[in-house]
């Protein structure tokens, strides 16, 4: 389950005018506010410059230093897709990429995919699929990583493989399935509308056919956390809020020590990762019908907060320090908080989702975590295995696991996703 209180030039290539309107521009992805309906004008920044965005419609860069979807204001929409390559040819996988990041480059600016939609030759199918076609940008962000199972040997890419590419232990709980787990190659979509989101991963894939193959993937709505400062903490399913403390998009210091790798964190073989991150992205199922008929008053003792204004425990505001040692010893907070991590902190851009039901008359329903740190040894890794004794875990069960190495952002149009680690 996520910890609640741990420390909180997208220039497509010009060849042809985007069909969908580009409503504004914002900046490598890092939040200064939320933009209002109506078009209200928020800040952004790219480098040092703060700069306007118009509403939620409008486009987030896609070049910069660290890839957008990290920092980035958390948008409503999540499509999630975890690829297994097919292909045994470095070349073929390296153009690729090449191919991938250029699509990229033209979706989140609100353009269609290579000759567009129509008006192409009859007799072949169109480059892009379409569904997107009079909408605006949405704020879609693209986000690749690579997973352990990339460096297996297939690609000469052995000697690279980061020392935190770790693969993850078996945590307490874990019930998971291995069809929704893993993958070589991670693309997160995330988007105000959940059509472009989906169009993105649906016209990748369709790039990628015979080359790589989907192996499980996940839709997402209602954030569960948000890197905005002064926004709303959104609540997760069983109605608590969620990442009150959560790293903020305009944190620069904290986002430097608990979020990028750099320096001493990307020497040797792992050189490539400097500008990175890691992610790892969890399956959380929530027993949402057992919960709907816990107490309250047991709901806030195992969360460590109260379900009106989740401020912790004999505290009355959300965001006021919460003391440890007033909560249960099993509590949610008490466990994920950094000081019983050794400052563990993690920054989540978490998604709730319902897929069904599970045959048995209970929703499929839960959170889709999703947190990027430095290192999962001292990040991801410690938080979980204290949460081995969380109270909650009567109510949830982890059954989707994946660690992806995420590359720096793409610096330019002659820049592409992963080339460090291929050069």
């Amino acid at each position: 389950m996520s910890e609640d209180t741990q420390e909180q030039t997208a220039a497509a290539e010009t060849a042809a005018p985007s069909r969908r309107t580009v409503i504004g521009w914002g900046g490598a992805g890092l939040a200064l506010g939320a933009a209002a309906a109506g078009g209200a004008v928020a800040l952004t920044r790219d480098g040092d410059t703060a700069v306007p965005v118009a509403d939620s419609g409008g486009a987030v860069p896609f070049h910069g230093a660290h890839q957008a979807g990290i920092a980035t204001a958390v948008q409503d929409r999540l499509h999630f897709a975890s690829f297994d390559v097919k292909t045994k040819d470095r070349a073929e996988l390296i153009q690729l990429l090449k191919d991938w990041t250029r699509a990229a480059e033209r979706m989140t600016a609100g353009a269609e995919v290579g000759e567009g939609a129509y008006g192409g030759l009859p007799e072949a199918p169109p480059d892009d699929t379409g569904e997107a076609l009079g909408l605006k940008p949405s704020r879609l962000t693209l986000t690749i990583g690579f997973g352990p199972s990339l460096f297996d040997g297939r690609f000469g890419l052995k000697d690279r493989r980061p020392g935190a590419l770790v693969d993850l232990p078996r945590f307490p709980g874990d019930n998971l399935d291995p069809a929704r787990s893993g993958g070589d190659i991670c693309v997160q979509a995330c988007a105000d509308d959940p059509q472009v989101a989906v169009h993105a991963i649906r016209n990748l894939a369709r790039i990628g056919f015979g080359k790589v193959a989907v192996r499980w993937s996940q839709l997402g709505f209602g954030k569960t956390s948000s890197t905005t400062p002064d926004a709303q903490t959104p609540r997760n399913l069983f109605g608590f809020k969620d990442g009150t403390r959560n790293i903020a998009g305009t944190e620069t210091e904290r986002l430097a020590k608990h979020v990028w790798v750099s320096g001493k964190d990307a020497e040797g073989g792992a050189a490539w990762m400097d500008g990175g991150s890691y992610l790892v992205a969890r399956r959380i199922r929530m027993n949402v019908e057992t919960w709907d008929r816990t107490p309250l008053a047991e709901q806030e003792d195992i969360f460590g907060r109260d379900k009106r204004e989740g401020a912790p425990v004999g505290k009355a505001k959300e965001h006021d320090a919460p003391f440890l040692k007033a909560m249960k010893p099993d509590s949610h907070v008490r466990l994920a908080h950094p000081d019983s991590n050794h400052g563990a902190t993690l920054l989540r851009r978490g998604y709730s989702f319902t897929d069904g039901t599970d045959g048995l008359g209970r929703l499929e329903a839960g959170l889709f975590f999703l947190a990027y740190q430095k290192d999962v040894r001292t990040g991801f890794i410690p938080v979980q295995t204290s949460l081995g004794s969380d109270a909650l875990n009567e109510y949830i069960q982890h059954v989707g696991s994946a660690l992806f190495a995420i590359p720096p952002g793409v610096r330019d149009k002659d820049d592409w996703w992963g080339r460090a680690l291929f050069s």
